[in-house]
């Protein structure tokens, strides 16, 4: 997978804020960055900048211990 740069200035707060809209619409942070092609820390990062309230993880794609 790629890792992209982050844009800067508004074409960062756009993403920021389409990210945001697809995340509260349900989408994974996982999904989310292999559709855009960038990597899981940097769409939190995005979304942090948000101002996004973040779902509680599921644990569904932990290993069992």
């Amino acid at each position: 997978m790629s890792n992209l740069r982050l844009p800067p200035g508004p074409d960062r707060e756009k993403l920021a804020a389409d990210l945001k809209t697809r995340y509260e619409q349900g989408q994974s942070i996982r999904v989310l960055a292999k559709e855009t092609g960038r990597c899981y820390s940097n769409v939190h990062t995005l979304l942090e900048e948000a101002g996004t309230t973040f779902r509680p993880r599921s644990g569904k794609n932990r290993a069992e211990s």
